[in-house]
């Protein structure tokens, strides 16, 4: 039986029952004393015998879960539901996930009630949307408003349906470091650490300004107006104020300071006073735990009732030991692995699940408070929910029942549960693109060729993010790159003929999930295309080289107007920060210049 996540007891016996036709869920389910549930708060017994279905629930959080259980059950069966007896309970009270909706997608409304809705049935009980500039704040429009933000309004519709969901919708505003768009507008840039961009200790890219400076005396007051603006729009009692790679700290307006009383010893004390002012909203903080990880010493000083948001995203990220540092420290925490597709375009599986495995080890062992599932939009957010749904739904079962995980069952949940596709064709094709990047024989953390050769930004702006993809022609043979071309193309052709056994649906519904992930596909074959171009220019086969610039112009044309068309339907705000990659490769293609 296809449950995720997979329940901790499950038995079958002989017989049915069948659903009477045209009955509300629970017309037909007896509720049996809460004793009889196991001894966990969100713990449930489920019974189907020939005579009907009972349940059994220590909590309103036990019942939502017995609920989603009986839900996918009559999804897999129709009404005649196969007898059997399910208790189960949770590994992690807190199961979350995080969407980033700050780098240059930021989801519509409808769109986000139905991620929550889609979260809630795979038990998740906590939301967070990243946000660094983009909830419309009503005094820096002028920063947000290129970008698209979400509106106090549809903040409170989205938290008034996750309570319905039994999700925390948590306000998450970083409030130290990431905050480039803020820090850029003129009468904000006072309050940077920096005043101007710098390169990289090795050179290859500028980090621009985007720390606050902790001792200026308007870095407070500028919080304070965020959070006062921002927190009355959640009913959650935690805030996740980020507060991750400061990494201007000590180069600029405190430079003396953090030289006087270490750069540790500064970002602790400002964490501190974030603290007051997050405990006197009547909050409990949440931050990155990545700062404070580098100076062990200063872990205990922490205010004991923040919660520390332990974060990694490579396969061997040292969770045990850093969560081990939270644990002895009596500092509660979270383990929060990622998803992998940031800089991917569609996906880096098998990192993604041996991370999404190694937090949750780590996480059961140490005492965990929860496990976050993070999915990031760096390089501007060119890949979609399509794409993230597989580790959303794999680190969700993880965080549930980390044992009773099978990825095996993948394809016929998400074929059922997100793709709405019975040919399990588009979710067989998004596992496998998901691992389409293993063909090209290079690995890099938190990218893939795929992802970044496409989308790497002008080589003038020496930006962080996909700052490798024009390198990565000269490092892979071409018929590496022809191979996972090929099984891109094999991919598209899988989601095209799934496509077309069926009617097109709702924009926001599961249907639109499958064009979201064939044009992310075709993003990535471009790819391919764009790095076989740069050898053929390299190699003076010039013939070849404008046979090749003149089919990449087409393709790359076609894909922007429908880029353009899908992009409404799903996100606000505009494309540009999102794809502009597709102009800068026509351009390269013009200009007829490899960038490597």
């Amino acid at each position: 039986m296809n449950l995720l996540p997979t329940p901790r007891s499950l038995q079958k016996s002989p017989g049915s029952f069948s659903l009477p036709e045209r009955v509300p869920l629970l017309r037909p389910v007896k509720i049996l004393p809460a004793a009889s549930a196991p001894e966990h708060s969100e713990g449930y017994a489920l019974n189907i015998t020939p005579r009907g279905v009972e349940i059994a629930f220590r909590s309103a959080a036990g019942r939502r879960a017995a609920l989603a259980t009986l839900r996918q059950v009559i999804r897999q069966h129709g009404r005649r539901l196969p007898c059997l007896r399910i208790r189960d309970w949770p590994d992690f009270a807190r199961r979350g996930v995080m969407l980033d909706v700050s780098r240059g997608r930021v989801p519509r409304l409808a769109t986000l009630l139905d991620l929550a809705e889609r979260l809630a049935d795979f038990k998740i009980n906590e939301l967070q949307l990243y946000t660094e500039h983009t909830f419309a704040y009503r005094r820096y429009k002028p920063v947000w408003q290129s970008w698209g933000a979400l509106t106090a309004n549809e903040i409170r519709t989205l938290a008034a349906r996750c309570r319905e969901l039994g999700i925390d919708l948590v306000p998450n505003q970083n409030s130290f470091g990431h905050l480039r768009e803020f820090l850029a507008h003129p009468p904000l840039a006072n309050l940077a650490e920096v005043p101007a961009p710098y390169a990289s200790a090795a050179g290859d890219f500028l980090r621009y300004p985007s720390t606050l400076a902790p001792n200026h005396p308007g870095t407070l007051p500028f919080l304070r107006g965020l959070y006062d603006e921002l927190l009355p729009n959640f009913s959650s009692r935690f805030f996740n104020v980020g507060c991750d790679e400061t990494w201007d700290l000590g180069r600029g307006q405190s430079k003396k300071l953090c030289a006087r009383r270490s750069q540790g010893r500064v970002y602790l004390d400002f964490l501190k006073k974030i603290h007051r002012e997050v405990a006197c909203r009547k909050r409990t903080m949440m931050f990155w735990g990545d700062i404070i990880l580098k100076y062990p010493q200063l872990i205990r000083e922490l205010p004991h009732d923040a919660v520390a948001l332990n974060w990694g995203y490579e396969a061997d990220h040292p969770f045990n030991a850093e969560a081990a540092r939270f644990a002895k420290a009596k500092i509660p925490f979270y383990v929060c692995p990622g998803t992998s597709t940031w800089q991917t375009l569609t996906g880096k599986h098998d990192n993604a699940f041996a991370n999404l495995r190694a937090a949750a080890r780590a996480g059961k062992k140490h005492g965990a408070r929860g496990y976050l599932i993070t999915d990031w939009g760096d390089g501007g957010h060119p890949q979609p929910l399509a794409v993230s749904w597989p580790l959303f739904a794999a680190g969700a079962a993880l965080a549930w029942n980390a044992k009773g995980f099978n990825e095996a069952q993948l394809p016929a949940v998400l074929s059922r549960d997100i793709f709405d596709d019975a040919s399990g064709k588009v979710a067989a094709a998004a596992l496998r693109l998901g691992r389409a990047h293993r063909k090209l024989g290079v690995t890099a953390p938190n990218e893939t060729p795929l992802g970044t050769v496409v989308a790497a930004y002008p080589a003038a702006r020496r930006e962080l993010f996909c700052r490798n993809g024009p390198k990565w022609f000269s490092k892979i043979p071409a018929p590496k790159i022809r191979v996972a071309l090929r099984e891109i193309d094999r991919q598209i052709e899988m989601i095209r003929s799934a496509k077309a056994d069926r009617q097109v649906g709702s924009a926001n519904g599961k249907k639109v999930l499958t064009r979201e992930l064939e044009l992310a596909a075709r993003m990535a074959a471009e790819s391919c295309h764009f790095m076989l171009w740069q050898q053929a220019v390299v190699a003076g086969q010039g013939v070849k080289a404008r046979r090749l610039a003149l089919a990449g112009i087409v393709r790359l044309k076609k894909i922007e107007r429908e880029f353009e068309r899908y992009w409404p339907a799903r996100n606000k705000g505009s494309t540009r920060k999102c794809a502009s990659f597709l102009h800068w490769r026509i351009a390269d293609y013009r200009r007829g210049q490899t960038l490597g």
